[in-house]
C-alpha cells in the first residue's frame, strides 16, 4: 500500500494557466535560442579575429624573413664593395709604386745626361 499522496500537477483542471505556463515556457525557450544565437555569432567573431591575427602574424614573419635575406644580401654587398674598395687601394698603390720607379728612371737619366754633358764640356774646352 501506498501511503504517500501524489501531488495533483499544477495547472491541473487550470486551461488559462497552463496555457500561462505553456506561453512562459516559450518565452524561456526563445529567449534560451535567441541567447545561444548570439553566443554562435560572438563565437563566430572571436574565430575570425583570431583568424585575422593569425594571418597577420604570418605576415609579419613572411615580412621578417624577408627583411633578413636583405640584410644578409646588403651585407654580402657591402663585403663585396669592401673588397673591391681594397682592391683599388692595392691598385693605387701600385700604380703610384711603378709611377715613383719611372720617375727614379728618369731622375737617373737626367743624371747621366748631366754627367755626359759635364763631361763633353770638359772635353771640349
Amino acid at each position: 500500500m501506498n501511503d504517500e499522496v501524489t501531488p495533483p500537477e499544477p495547472h491541473e483542471g487550470n486551461p488559462e494557466a497552463h496555457r500561462e505556463s505553456a506561453e512562459t515556457a516559450r518565452n524561456e525557450a526563445e529567449q534560451f535560442r535567441q541567447l545561444a544565437e548570439e553566443a554562435r555569432r560572438v563565437r563566430d567573431e572571436h574565430r575570425d579575429a583570431i583568424e585575422a591575427v593569425r594571418q597577420e602574424r604570418e605576415r609579419i614573419r613572411e615580412v621578417g624573413e624577408a627583411a633578413r635575406i636583405a640584410g644578409e644580401g646588403a651585407r654580402a654587398a657591402a663585403e663585396a664593395a669592401r673588397h673591391a674598395a681594397m682592391d683599388a687601394v692595392h691598385a693605387t698603390a701600385e700604380s703610384l709604386h711603378a709611377t715613383l720607379e719611372g720617375m727614379r728612371v728618369v731622375e737617373e737619366m737626367r743624371r747621366t745626361l748631366r754627367d755626359i754633358r759635364d763631361v763633353n764640356k770638359l772635353d771640349t774646352n
